[in-house]
């Protein structure tokens, strides 16, 4: 039975060779515990109690919330099968309860790792260091999405106003505001801009020393580069720019409401992640100042 399980998946469902491998070594695992714990011969006779104490077992044994998750996965696909092609009339792993995996906390720079990062002397003359400048500050004061930022249209930014205008998700459009000193960096780069020699492509805002439209691995060395001049955080890409908008913006007092829409979020779930990143920064605080901490 387990081949015919193993030539549904590859057959039917297309799975490659690395993943037949790995639903073969979960539903092994779990026969072994199935003989060893309760003499069952075959996983179609393993019940709801049985698949309990199957998770209990590997979180006794350390296993990751994250492992347990697949294994249980595997067996409520081999289950499903059964019901379709074999008459099974139950699958008792379809509502068993699983350990939640832990949420990672976003990848912040610090504020004053970012103030170091303001100067002009921190970037080459010329176009070069214009554009670079912009970018970095851009995405850490608006929080903007890397698509974002390259997708940006000329016309996007309205000096007069003070705001930018972003096409973010499911092509949803969204007024961010800037600060004056942003906005005049901005006005300084569409100076530099203009006095390019050969302009490939007019409608886009960011374009390269060539004129040609700014393309994602162009930003993200160039984030990879400035904030590894001033970290040492393992991941130093332009969404780590939008963490730590989002991060300082909540840690200076600002309403999560606002966050959410100068993010472009669909829910308050979504940016309350950083709430998360606040606590454990009392936390810190609390613990480094307070006598019992």
């Amino acid at each position: 039975m387990r081949e015919k399980f193993t030539d549904y998946l590859r057959f039917e469902k297309g799975y490659s060779i690395h993943t037949l491998k790995a639903y073969d070594s979960d539903l092994t695992s779990f026969e072994a515990f199935l003989s060893e714990n309760f003499a069952i011969d075959h996983i179609a006779d393993a019940d709801e109690a049985v698949l309990r104490s199957w998770v209990a077992s590997m979180m006794e044994e350390g296993l990751t919330a994250k492992s347990i998750r697949r294994r249980v996965s595997t067996v409520r696909t081999f289950f499903k099968w059964l019901m379709k092609y074999y008459g099974a009339v139950h699958n008792p792993a379809a509502t068993l309860a699983l350990p939640k995996i832990p949420k990672r906390l976003p990848v912040y720079a610090e504020e004053a790792q970012m103030e170091a990062l303001f100067p002009e002397r921190v970037y080459p003359e010329g176009y070069a260091g214009i554009l670079d400048r912009t970018l970095i500050e851009l995405l850490y004061h608006t929080g903007m999405r890397l698509a974002e930022l390259t997708g940006l249209k000329k016309n996007a930014f309205d000096p007069e106003q003070g705001t930018l205008r972003v096409l973010g998700k499911r092509n949803k459009e969204r007024i961010i505001p800037v600060g004056k000193s942003l906005s005049n960096l901005l006005m300084s780069y569409e100076q530099a801009r203009n006095l390019l020699p050969s302009i490939k492509d007019q409608a886009c805002f960011f374009l390269t020393e060539n004129g040609a439209k700014l393309y994602p691995k162009f930003v993200y060395r160039r984030v990879n580069h400035y904030l590894g001049s001033v970290s040492s955080l393992q991941k130093k890409s332009p969404h780590v720019l939008r963490h730590t908008f989002a991060t300082h913006m909540l840690n200076r007092g600002a309403d999560l409401n606002a966050i959410k829409e100068i993010l472009g979020h669909a829910s308050l779930a979504a940016t309350q992640v950083y709430t998360h990143n606040s606590i454990e920064k009392l936390k810190e605080i609390h613990r480094k100042a307070h006598p019992k901490g």
